[in-house]
């Protein structure tokens, strides 16, 4: 069973780079962090990079609108020589709100997007000369990206939920973020990537690290327990409700098609209290790890048995102590 954590620079970075550490120590062997429309997430992968020595250190998403594909590499290609050699880029494409109104620019051609900057980074970071004729980048110079490599292959995943964009992610990438992806559906997932992979001409045995985002909720018996459910519902009906049609599309595909309509049509009739009651225990349980501490451990194992390569947890609140006593209790 392998475990990544995603932490954030918070609201003290001193606490939270404890959190780090300690999540090294005790064999965590991904750490990464993500942005939207808050701090830069570069500066932070800096100091985790020159802080840690063993972890992968990477980006949850990066979306790749609002830095070109040299910019990131450049930026790669600092972090790569601070780490040593440990990092990893996750890109997503984000949304029309974030990039037309957050960014100021015009959210067209995403998946083409993607495509076009991971081989351009690729490109880059293997120490080739630039010569790249897209539809959307048109880069005909020969620069080469030149620094004291590490190595000439930085691993790249993608968050990718839509047929289209993960056969593509097969074709062009190293790994997978799912988001909400229903544990029975990892090795079908799986199945897509190396169909995507063998239609891009790669090996049929192309290897691929599925990395999902895991909501993990510990359950003590106690008065609490109501909320800890409340919460794992409120986060699913919310990527139901407001993340777009992507990921209720995505569950509803993924068995989970009443949930989803019920779930909508109370968004739609502003009862927020009834769509987040429409998302099923079964539901909550198919895509996060909800339980007693045995019945998580027993979980993170049975979601690793079924496909979950690399999970990805969220940093628990507390000190980066409890954090770590967290940590252990979960990893056992």
């Amino acid at each position: 069973m392998r475990i990544g954590l995603s932490v954030g620079l918070g609201d003290d970075w001193r606490e939270s780079l404890k959190k780090v550490e300690i999540a090294e120590d005790l064999g965590v062997e991904f750490i990464s962090t993500g942005e939207a429309w808050g701090p830069s997430s570069i500066p932070w992968l800096a100091v985790v990079a020159t802080c840690t020595s063993k972890a992968t250190v990477g980006t949850n998403i990066l979306n790749v609108f609002s830095r070109t594909p040299a910019a990131i590499a450049q930026e790669f290609a600092t972090l790569e020589q601070l780490s040593g050699g440990r990092m990893a880029l996750g890109l997503g494409s984000s949304g029309e709100y974030v990039i037309e109104h957050f960014h100021g620019i015009p959210f067209e051609k995403p998946l083409r997007r993607l495509r076009e900057y991971v081989e351009i980074f690729d490109i880059l970071i293997a120490g080739k000369q630039l010569n790249y004729e897209g539809e959307i980048f048109k880069l005909q110079r020969g620069f080469r990206l030149d620094y004291e490599r590490p190595r000439t292959k930085v691993p790249v995943y993608i968050a990718a939920i839509t047929p289209k964009s993960i056969r593509q992610t097969g074709a062009i990438a190293d790994g997978i973020f799912p988001i909400h992806w229903p544990k029975d559906h990892f090795e079908s997932l799986r199945a897509d990537l190396r169909a995507g992979a063998v239609e891009a001409g790669r090996p049929a045995d192309q290897p691929f690290t599925i990395a999902p985002f895991t909501k993990v909720s510990v359950l003590t018996g106690s008065s609490e327990d109501e909320a800890l459910w409340r919460e794992a519902r409120r986060l699913i009906q919310y990527y139901v409700n407001r993340m777009g049609v992507f990921y209720w599309q995505m569950l509803t595909r993924n068995g989970f098609a009443d949930e989803v309509a019920r779930s909508r049509a109370a968004w739609a009739a502003h009862d927020a209290e009834g769509s987040i009651a429409a998302i099923s225990d079964d539901m909550v349980r198919a895509c996060q790890v909800i339980g007693s501490l045995d019945e998580v451990r027993a979980q993170l194992r049975e979601r690793s048995a079924l496909g979950a390569d690399l999970q990805i947890l969220y940093t628990p609140p507390g000190d980066a102590v409890a954090v770590g006593h967290w940590l252990e209790s979960v990893m056992k």
